[in-house]
């Protein structure tokens, strides 16, 4: 004698559907088998929604939100960047709470650890206009992750780097102290990388005025901030004394070498760690 068991029920599948939300903004609804689902507003890569499986609203979103561009919505999850509050050149939180994004047909693998497989990659492409207000990503420093320096714009304060490395939105005018022999500035426009390689200076400036400061030097170009960046080899936090008959040597090489492409961004590593 022999028994079979019946097949259980396909549940429902993960679901994505786009459709039009308040105001006819376009918005995703993601649903999960269980009954979880969650929203999102093109406008702003703006979550507004996530319920569980019993139907229970998790988020807050204010009754009285505007879904009207260019008012950002207010609640649910924003996304503050490239600058949070006033902490920057730009706008209130930056730009990309109130840009349009658009969904990613290609996106790159994203591994999760969750069983959830209800999924959606939006894209904020930049556009002219946010190019020019923010011309994000030309230009980075590696080599002087996690070091201190003194901030000339805080009364020579000293802070520790926090930054994987070091990009550039607002007026920058440190004093890295104690730093390594080769630093590596990334050209990511041009896809070149420079190279300084330094004996005998121990501490580096890092300087760049941005756009006020820019304006109000007089032997300086309003725009020119967009295209330069001052990285210099220095002894500063202590200062070099040479006796009668005593010799002190400082060398600095500047040199220019291409740059690879690693997802996207440039890759510097081979450089400080060659010879």
């Amino acid at each position: 004698m022999s028994t079979e068991k019946a097949p259980a029920a396909p549940s429902a599948p993960s679901a994505v559907e786009l459709c039009k939300g308040v105001n006819g903004l376009d918005k995703l609804v993601l649903r999960e088998p269980r009954g979880s689902s969650a929203e999102v507003y093109l406008y702003g890569g703006h979550v507004t929604s996530w319920k569980n499986d019993h139907g229970e609203e998790l988020l807050f979103v204010s009754s009285k939100a505007v879904f009207k561009p260019p008012k950002a919505i207010r609640g649910g999850i924003p996304i503050c960047f490239p600058q949070f509050s006033n902490l920057g050149s730009l706008e209130q939180h930056g730009f990309a709470r109130n840009r349009f994004w658009t969904i990613e047909t290609d996106p790159p693998p994203f591994p999760t650890t969750t069983s959830s497989k209800t999924f959606v990659d939006l894209i904020l492409k930049p556009s002219e206009e946010d190019m020019k207000i923010w011309p994000h990503g030309e230009v980075r420093v590696e080599g002087l992750e996690t070091l201190d320096y003194l901030d000339n714009l805080q009364n020579r304060e000293r802070f520790t780097e926090q930054g994987d490395a070091i990009t550039f939105e607002s007026e920058v005018d440190k004093i890295y102290l104690s730093t390594p022999t080769k630093i590596a500035i990334l050209d990511h426009e041009k896809k070149r990388t420079f190279v300084i390689r330094k004996d005998g200076l121990p501490d580096a400036v890092v300087w760049n005025p941005w756009d006020k400061k820019a304006k109000a030097m007089t032997d300086f170009g309003d725009d020119e901030y967009k295209h330069m960046l001052c990285v210099e080899a220095a002894a500063v936090e202590k200062p070099i004394t040479l006796k009668p008959g005593e010799e002190w040597r400082g060398r600095q090489e500047l040199s220019a070498v291409p740059s690879s492409y690693c997802s996207g961004q440039l890759d510097p590593q081979k450089v400080l760690q060659g010879s």
